[in-house]
């Protein structure tokens, strides 16, 4: 069978080297993803077997490392450190290289998910998806889309026993009574697990995978997600306090753009995020407190939803609410009531555009009342185009009040596909003005400072200069002193 390589490269798991090739292979339908993993002779094998079975016996694992997923780090040092010295102690004079290869394989497979973590450590991968053993794994590729992979789980057994360790390791259960398992690795990667006879073929596990090196606000303006000018606009709004709602389809990037604007927070806010799964990133030099959704055990109890957050985050004295989706009709109710006591607030919801958001909200089963919609200022509608896996800011409109429709959207701002642009609509009717009467500001100032933001911007670009932290430290040094930064800008 004739294979045309498209591409290779290597995947480094410590000093374990895996190199992946996407093929197209004759007579198939869709493109592979071939992972050449090393192995280990047979001889070795079976010494490595007696080391695991040693090893479980030598080694305590608190119950606070096993149900504690920050702890796992620890955790596979500590099996990586004991394996390296069983190993050294049995066979004295094996190679620093060789050594080093035989304990990361033993704890790949005893703490790991085995092959599947060279796959973690693919940047080019966003989902890693098992569909039951007798099936290969399937990889999403940001370059070549979906690819199917020479990697096959042994059982279904394996599928399930890699579902409940992940598990354990958020202190869920994952069984025949609770088949369902929504969780995330130590990486921040979300896994969702859905065993048989739920998921008909076999057990199964997807993992979405979260950039190692989170996205900047420089970054999307260099992918053309947004340009400067819409970048500064939606900075001076985050700047002073306006209320957002970022909608869009299944896979548009609606969180992913919460994380980049949350860079323009000010650094001496406290922010509160309420989430399903976690997702975010933020800045490290934000104070920042992150708040996830605690499901209820087999026995019914012991859940944390979304509203008991939501209530609970207004007693912790928050700048900034960040929701990561509005789903029911309680959770938007809170989130509008806390933009009404003055707090400022930004959320995600599934809503192709700015209309059909306003709509969304509403209508039953939110039912949001038109008074109460008028506390939220913008709506930044996100946009996926699948066939060029391209992502941009499809529209951003205003909330303005009617006394014929109770309220009514203005799109400020909208992309045009065949140009592949974000240009004008219409003039802002409410944001600026609103803008002006908290801060003392006219046209003139409003004008300046959006020019002024949009300079910084262009800046970071032209320097490289992307990645979240230093981003956030100019951001911060423009807060502290404009005049100065801007000097510095100038002269470049």
């Amino acid at each position: 069978m004739k294979n045309n390589l498209e591409d290779s490269y290597i995947i480094k798991d410590g000093n374990l080297e895996a190199k992946v090739s996407v093929t197209k292979n004759e007579g198939e339908y869709v493109w592979t993803y071939s992972l050449n993993v090393p192995k280990l002779e047979e001889a070795t094998t079976a010494f490595v077997d007696d080391i695991k079975t040693e090893l479980l016996k030598k080694i305590t694992i608190s119950t606070q490392e096993a149900l504690n997923i920050k702890m796992s780090e620890q955790l596979k040092t500590k099996f990586f450190e004991l394996s390296k010295k069983m190993v050294r102690d049995s066979i004295p004079h094996l190679p620093e290289q060789k050594l080093d290869f035989i304990a990361r394989r033993i704890v790949q497979e005893m703490l790991g998910l085995g092959d599947i973590e060279f796959l973690l450590r693919d940047d080019w991968l966003e989902e890693i998806c098992i569909n039951g053993s007798s099936y290969p794994v399937w990889v999403y590729h940001r370059k070549y889309g979906w690819l199917k992979t020479n990697l096959f789980m042994n059982t279904e057994s394996q599928i399930w026993n890699y579902a409940s360790s992940i598990a354990r390791g958020v202190g869920r259960q994952v069984n025949t009574q609770s088949p369902l398992l929504d969780a995330y690795l130590s990486t921040g990667d979300r896994v969702n697990a859905t065993l048989f006879p739920i998921s008909y073929f076999g057990n199964t596990i997807t993992i979405r995978k979260f950039a190692r090196k989170p996205w900047s606000i420089i970054d999307y303006i260099k992918l053309k997600t947004i340009s400067t000018e819409v970048a500064a606009l939606l900075w001076l709004a985050i700047q002073y306090e306006t209320n957002i709602i970022v909608s869009g389809g299944t896979g548009a990037g609606k969180t992913s753009l919460l994380n980049v604007l949350s860079i323009f927070i000010p650094q001496n806010q406290r922010l509160v995020s309420i989430e399903q799964t976690r997702e975010m990133t933020l800045p490290s030099y934000l104070q920042w407190v992150p708040l996830v959704v605690r499901e209820p055990t087999s026995e019914g109890t012991g859940q944390i939803s979304m509203l008991d957050l939501m209530i609970n985050s207004l007693r912790m004295r928050p700048d900034r609410i960040i929701v990561g989706e509005i789903r029911r009709a309680e959770e938007a109710q809170v989130l509008f009531e806390a933009m009404h006591t003055g707090h400022s607030v930004c959320a995600t919801l599934h809503a192709e555009t700015v209309s059909e958001t306003v709509r969304r909200l509403n209508s039953p089963p939110i039912s949001i009342p038109a008074v109460m919609m008028e506390s939220l200022h913008l709506i930044v509608s996100m946009y996926r185009d699948r066939r060029s896996n391209i992502r941009r800011i499809f529209e951003i409109g205003e909330i303005v009040p009617s006394e014929r429709e109770g309220i009514k959207e203005n799109i400020i701002y909208r992309w045009r596909p065949y140009k592949d642009v974000i240009s004008p609509s219409e003039p802002s009717l409410r944001l600026l003005e609103s803008i002006k009467t908290y801060t003392n500001m006219n046209d003139e100032d409003i004008k300046k400072n959006l020019q002024e933001k949009k300079s910084v911007l262009e800046y970071l670009v032209k320097k490289n200069i992307n990645s979240v932290d230093e981003v956030g430290k100019i951001i911060s040094a423009y807060y502290d002193n404009s005049s100065a930064l801007l000097k510095q800008v100038g002269e470049q």
